[in-house]
């Protein structure tokens, strides 16, 4: 029989929600389980409401199911709140300090066993300790993965959270669960990464060598992840007074020679704007990662939107070349991070990478080794490379577009770059002529940038119905597809990873003639179903739009698509 079984932990924030999300996923992990985590938490650091979902499967999943088998309710909050998705026979798990209510709600006494176990602290681990025993697994296992997570930490700890968690597995140890299943013993899945981590990764694997940022929800996370290579690799992190600085702080560390990045969210990325505009006419090549949450202004700090798609291809004023992706899974991230940062640097361009909450703080098993490239292409030319130093021009005028790039103070070519419009040399000039031959010089880059963009991932493109996705909702989408083709539906998708500049010629080509195309989006007005048909002039037949802050289910989509089909 096949395994799909969804638990969500639920409480307030300062509960070690995600604690016991990473222990579930790590000890389903080392059994040889595909996992897929969401975390969902709230702006604050005490109080509201958090949940973690962890889907455990014995064949690969990379979306999140709408229906809970296993309920944990840290709080009668998360007992209100989702105790309507628990299905049937499934069971929830709740503290003593509510009653129980019906034959499929445990009270297991979270903090009073904690506190018996030696501190309140680990009622988390009591309550993982009660979630693997009803699911089925060897407490040995749970051990052994509490063992190698507290190993940095004092014996003392350790043995606190084995007792804690000792005390939680017994508690329901003689409750029947129909959603328990056979644990296989330490077969090891793959790699448990999320988002954030793959993101950081796909920076060093592209030669990243300094990173400035100021912190924004959910962007934070992946500089995090970046600052802790500080000590293994020739590598900067530097938190700057705010997020203009950090991007002008990037702009400087490339000017020299340094591949560098910055990420942040949508308000973040508006104040870079004019950085990012002063790269585009600087011909600096740059990375800044865009984490998306709704907005405008603050919006929902800790929620996921796909809101940024048409102010980050036109973000600052006036015309230049620029490169955006929205990579949809972990590898597709990683491998995306470190094109960019070849890209960017091959055709002097700034690249932004769009990802979002749900994708950034997400959980994912990814089998497959991640590889950094063998070597790294650099497009900086020697000072010895250049014929006659003393003619050297920052802005000479090709038939790419692409002018020969060296480092300032490096040898005896003079590097000059200015902000303001600029002769091929490099000096201020404000003549028609060298107006005109810029703006022509930086355009025609344009095209030889599109020949790089990978075309879009298809999944059964023959199909009378394709969904046409981009970014974190790749997975989502094709789970979906998979439904509806078990439902008798002839459904296909088209998820795009490279964006801008358009692949028009590979989108026509994905498309084919299908007459009924539907776009899934995370933003309220079908932002990529607005940049398809100025493209292509396609138009989609039906558009699928969630915006309240949290992701789309697969089976939501479904859903809107048998109601199109009627």
């Amino acid at each position: 029989m096949s395994i799909d079984v969804t638990v969500k932990i639920g409480g307030e924030a300062g509960q070690g929600i995600q604690t016991v999300g990473q222990l579930l996923s790590l000890t389903a992990q080392q059994a040889g389980f595909y996992i897929m985590g969401i975390n969902d938490f709230e702006s604050r650091i005490r109080g509201g409401h958090s949940f973690f979902q962890i889907r455990i499967s014995d064949t690969p999943v990379a979306a999140p199911h709408h229906q809970v088998h296993l309920l944990i309710a840290m709080d009668d909050r998360t007992r209100s709140l989702h105790q309507n998705q628990v299905v049937g026979n499934g069971i929830t798990i709740i503290n003593d300090n509510a009653a129980a209510g019906t034959d499929n709600t445990i009270a297991v006494p979270f903090v009073d066993l904690a506190e018996e176990a030696g501190g309140s602290i680990t009622a988390n681990t009591v309550a993982a300790g009660s979630a693997l025993s009803l699911l089925g697994a060897p407490f040995e296992m749970f051990e052994a993965v509490l063992k190698e997570q507290f190993q940095d930490k004092s014996q003392k700890a350790v043995d606190l959270n084995l007792t804690a968690a000792k005390r939680g597995y017994e508690a329901v140890h003689n409750i029947g669960f129909s959603y328990s299943f056979d644990w296989q013993d330490g077969s090891g899945k793959g790699m448990l990464i999320d988002g954030a981590q793959s993101l950081a990764l796909g920076a060093l694997a592209g030669d990243c060598r300094f990173a400035s940022f100021y912190p924004m929800s959910p962007a934070t996370s992946i500089m995090i992840n970046l600052a802790s290579f500080q000590d293994t690799f020739p590598l900067v992190v530097e938190q700057a007074e705010d997020e203009i600085s950090a991007a002008n702080m990037i702009i400087g560390a490339s000017y020299a020679g340094v591949r560098s990045i910055t990420s942040t969210s949508g308000g973040g990325f508006c104040l870079m704007a004019e950085a990012l505009g002063y790269a585009g006419i600087a011909e600096v090549p740059i990375v800044i990662i865009n984490a998306q949450r709704p907005g405008p202004a603050t919006g929902m700090a800790t929620r996921t939107a796909q809101g940024d798609l048409l102010f980050t291809i036109n973000a600052a004023q006036d015309d230049f070349p620029l490169f955006v992706f929205a990579p949809g899974s972990p590898a597709e991230a990683f491998e995306t991070t470190a094109r960019a940062f070849e890209l960017a640097e091959k055709y002097q361009a700034p690249a932004v990478i769009l990802v979002d909450q749900y994708f950034n703080d997400s959980l994912y098993i990814l089998e497959k080794r991640l590889s950094a490239p063998d070597a790294i292409q650099r497009f900086i030319l020697e000072h010895t490379e250049i014929q006659n130093p003393s003619e050297y021009k920052r802005y000479a005028v090709t038939e790419s577009g692409v002018s020969p790039m060296t480092l300032p103070c490096a040898g005896p070519a003079l590097v000059m770059t200015s902000g303001n419009e600029h002769s091929p040399d490099g000096h201020l000039s404000e003549t028609v002529h060298d107006r005109v031959v810029m703006v022509d010089k930086r355009a025609r880059k344009q095209q030889h940038m599109r020949e790089d963009m990978k075309p879009p991932s298809t999944f059964h493109p023959e199909a009378s119905v394709l969904v046409i996705g981009w970014g974190s909702t790749a997975g989502i989408i094709k789970e979906a597809v998979v439904l509806l083709r078990n439902d008798g539906i002839d459904a296909g998708c088209v998820h795009f990873c490279d964006i801008w500049p358009f692949p028009t010629h590979n989108a026509l080509q994905a498309l084919g003639d299908t007459a009924k195309i539907c776009t899934v989006e995370l933003n309220s007005t079908g932002q990529f179903s607005r940049l398809l048909r100025q493209e292509t002039g396609r138009t989609v037949s039906h558009t699928i739009l969630k915006y309240d802050g949290r992701p789309i289910y697969p089976i939501e989509i479904v859903n809107n698509i048998k109601k199109i089909m009627e």
